[in-house]
């Protein structure tokens, strides 16, 4: 006779019903047609968008996580990075070299955009939720700013892969690639190095201005 399943037990009585997630949940579907800049040359050079975005940022900062110079608390890393972008589904995508200007005027419609989907969830849970993605955009712990970093540090690995990608059809100057990731100096130097090496690359061939 085989080993019988382990029976599971939760860690404690659940705080809410399961149909108070259900608004939130379902919201959640419309980051799925946000698009973003990067195109997928896996999937005939179309748009990504920012629900597979977020996945695939939360799976690389769970992999690199070793590559932390400060300590840091994986799990709220990961929490963090699914939810930074669900205000998209409110503001939309902003380009990350785009004016000043125009991200200070995001910021005010991420912020309200935050207040209304987290608002969606049951309290106090709504407010955590809200107090964590206030956390992930000021990057000053430990967690954020590791998060944030990781949430720059993507769109290299991919632009790279696509032979200079978004870089190359805006004509972004390497300067504010490094800029745009310099959280990586602090938080993960060997990262930054590897990120350093690979513009030295991307200039070499074109893909970005010196």
């Amino acid at each position: 006779m085989g080993a019988q399943a382990p029976i599971f037990t939760p860690w404690s009585i659940p705080m809410y019903a399961v149909s108070d997630f259900a608004d939130f949940i379902c919201e959640l579907d419309q980051l799925k047609a946000v698009k973003r800049q990067i195109t997928l040359p896996c999937d005939n050079y179309r748009q990504e968008n920012s629900a597979e975005h977020s996945w695939h940022v939360a799976l690389m900062a769970n992999m690199l996580s070793e590559y932390a110079a400060k300590p840091i608390d994986v799990t709220r890393v990961i929490r963090m990075i699914l939810i930074h972008d669900i205000v998209e589904i409110d503001a939309g995508d902003m380009f990350a070299f785009n004016h000043q200007t125009d991200h200070d005027a995001q910021a005010e419609k991420e912020l309200a955009a935050a207040k209304r989907i987290f608002g969606l969830l049951p309290s106090p849970l709504d407010n955590e939720m809200l107090e964590l993605w206030l956390e992930f955009e000021a990057a000053e712990t430990a967690d954020a700013e590791f998060a944030k970093a990781m949430d720059r540090v993507l769109p290299v690995f991919q632009n790279m892969k696509d032979n200079g990608g978004s870089w190359k059809r805006h004509g972004i100057a390497r300067e504010k690639i490094e800029k745009r990731n310099a959280h990586l100096k602090s938080c993960a130097p060997a990262l930054w190095d590897y990120v350093m090496q690979q513009l030295d690359v991307a200039v070499e061939k074109g893909w970005l201005s010196q």
